[in-house]
This record gives C-alpha cells, structure tokens and sequence, in this order.
C-alpha cells in the first residue's frame, strides 16, 4: 500500500508539473497605430499592458510602430505580411484593406459587441460585404461650429437664414464635404445603402441641376466663404466669420477662440426649390483591425475587442480627448455635458450618410473636387447649370478604375 501510495504522489507530481509549465504562453504583438497613442505613457501602450495583465495566461510582449488611422490603406496594403498583428484605421479603408487581403474578418463575440455596443451608422461603417471587419472607438464625421453671439439656436437650424446674418465657411473645394448638398437633395452613392455598385452616384438630372443652381447662387452670396487654407477657423478666431463646418480635431482651437460664445451642432438644412433639405456629411468611424497574417489570432482578436471597450474608449476621451461612439458612454454625464460629443453623436444619427466602403467610390475624389472648383470658380452659372451637372454625374459613374 505505501509503494501504491508513493506512485499516485509522483504520479501527481509529473501532472502537476505539466499543468504548471503549459500555464503560460509567450506572445509577442506588434501594434500599428498613431504618433500620439503609441508614444510613451500614451493610450495604445497603457491598455494593450491592461490587457496583458487581465490575461494571465498569455505573456505577451507588445512593440509599436507608427501608422495613423488614415494611413492604413496604403501603408499597411503594401506588404500586410510584415504589418501589424493589429493596427488602427479609419473606416473608409476597408474596402481597400479588404481587398489587399489584409484585414480579417470578425465574428463571435466581437462582432457581436460591435453590434450591440454601437450606433446603427457605426455599425454600417465598419460592415463590407454584410461582415464586421473592424472595432470601432470613435466617430469620424464633420459638424457645423458657430458664434453664439452672431447666430441663435433657431438661426443655425437653416444655412440661408444664418447667411443673412453674417458669413459661413464652407469647404466647398474638399471632396469629404461638397456630396452633403447632392445628398439633400436627393442624390444616392451607389444605393440606399452605399453598397450597390451598380446603381452608381445619382446626382443628375433634375434634382441634381436644383443642388448645382443652389451652390452657383452660395459662391456669389457675399456672406459665403470657401474655406481653404485655414480661411475658416481664422476667421472664426479673429471675428470675420460667424459659423464653420469641421470635424472634432478643430473643436479645441475653436472653443478657446470663441469662449462663451463657443456653439456646435448638426447640420444645417438649404432651401431648395422653396423646400427645406437637410446637408448630410460623411459618417465614419476610426478602430482596429485585425490582420490575417498574424500568427496570434485568438489574442489579435481579444485585443481588438478590448480596445472597443467602454473601458478602453473611456481611457481614450480622459488621455486625449477622443470622443467615445458607445452607446453607453455616450448616456453617461460626462460625455453628455461635453457639447461637442453630443453634436458629433447627433451628426452621425441624423444629419450624415455612411461613407461607401466600396472599391467604386474611389472614382468620386476626383470629379467631386473639380466640380467644386469649377463652381467655386465662376465655371459653371446658372446657364449651364444642366449641362454641366450632366457632365459631373457620368465623370462620377466613370468606370475608369
């Protein structure tokens, strides 16, 4: 008996030792993401360690290379082998990403946060082809910023009415902005839902020479400013202008401009054929991808999910700023009281569109930005007003790509 007694304690033994050296994994990630969050002490760093620590059973080892959510499509595409297990994009790459064979698809848990945890326009930001292909930590879209001592709540709610009180810029000239007035009135990027191809950019006929006649009659408004080169937030700063149209980036520089009389809000309507239509910007989001290449899925995938988390986009609004697109953050009363994260939030539930993620709509940059100059330019008037909008909706529908 003691012998039989002594091997089951060896035996035990042997087991234990086994249990204890598989118990931990060695893991090593490299992180893509931007300058200022994978500086030292800066976000990326401080939660990809909190993730480190809340999973015992890996032992990773994080290192970090620089490359911004904007970037990803062309730095990441050039040879995703030797990209990051994981990296920070903005939405509008996907398609690209995708494509590339560089970016994974998310399934289980993780699509399913993003699903729960987030806005419809969020969720459709980052859902190609019908999947989940990204994990959201803030929106990416543009609002209007205005002088509350030039315009009233009630003025900002129509762009012609706040044009008989003082000047507005607007970026006419920058592609990301000048689809707002198509949109409202009535014009469609591939669809209603921005992923059918083949029904192409609808901003002709009719409707379309209206939206045309409409910016030839703003360029010749003499309150109406093409914001370019800094026009805008300058004259926002030193009083020549009452209301701009920018994204959150800007929100700082403005609001210690402005002080007390700092406003923001969603987007203005314009008046169109004695009706009132609503502008409509570009909705996005920035977050993480996973690539496929990694040789760590499983822990690529977690730390994308954690990187979406509530606790994470938290982390991220305290250290830098940036504002949360979870729905449940956004119910909280800090995010609440911040004016600028409500505007943003109402921006993309009610005043945007979902920016195509589609190859297709690579073909609208181009032809969008040379309307606008020709417009902005004296090009295009009231005359040929028709002929011209002709000419810009089929350059959109070019299949040139």
């Amino acid at each position: 008996m003691k012998k039989i007694i002594a091997l089951l304690l060896a035996c035990l033994m042997i087991v234990g030792m086994f249990a204890g050296c598989s118990k931990t994994e060695k893991i090593e990630l490299l992180v893509w993401g931007p300058a200022e969050d994978i500086a030292e002490g800066a976000w990326l760093r401080q939660m990809c360690e909190k993730f480190n620590e809340a999973h015992p059973e890996w032992d990773i080892t994080f290192s970090y290379e620089t490359c911004g959510e904007g970037d990803a499509g062309t730095l990441v595409t050039k040879d995703p082998t030797v990209a990051g297990d994981i990296y920070c994009l903005a939405s509008d790459q996907i398609g690209t990403l995708v494509s590339a064979n560089a970016l994974s698809k998310l399934g289980g848990e993780t699509a399913e946060n993003v699903k729960n945890n987030n806005p419809t326009n969020i969720v459709n930001s980052v859902t190609y082809n019908g999947e989940i292909y990204a994990v959201p930590y803030t929106n990416n879209t543009w609002m209007m910023f205005y002088n509350k001592s030039i315009f009233t709540e009630d003025d900002v709610k129509s762009l012609d009415t706040m044009l008989e009180k003082g000047k507005v810029a607007f970026p006419l000239t920058t592609s990301w902005y000048f689809s707002s007035f198509y949109v409202a009135g009535g014009g469609l990027l591939f669809g209603s839902d921005g992923a059918d191809a083949a029904a192409g950019i609808t901003f002709g006929g009719d409707a379309g020479t209206a939206v045309t006649e409409y910016l030839v009659n703003l360029v010749n408004n003499p309150n109406f400013v093409n914001d370019a080169s800094g026009a805008g937030i300058d004259g926002l700063k030193n009083g020549t202008i009452g209301a701009m149209f920018t994204g959150s980036w800007d929100a700082a520089g403005i609001q210690e401009a402005l002080g007390e009389n700092f406003g923001v809000c969603s987007l203005p309507t314009i008046n169109i054929g004695g009706e009132a239509k609503q502008l409509k910007s570009f909705a996005g989001s920035k977050g993480v991808g996973v690539n496929p290449n990694t040789k760590n899925p499983e822990v690529a995938v977690a730390l994308a999910n954690f990187l979406g988390s509530d606790e994470a986009q938290q982390a991220h609004y305290d250290l830098r700023n940036v504002i949360p697109c979870s729905t449940s953050l956004q119910a909280t009363d800090a995010i609440k009281a911040d004016a600028v994260a409500m505007a943003e939030a109402d921006t993309i539930a009610n005043t945007s569109v979902v920016q195509p993620l589609i190859p297709e709509m690579g073909n609208y940059w181009g032809p969008a930005e040379t309307m606008g100059n020709a417009i902005y330019n004296g090009e295009v008037t009231l005359d040929n007003a028709a002929a011209e909008t002709e000419k810009f909706n089929t350059s959109l529908n070019d299949s040139g790509l």
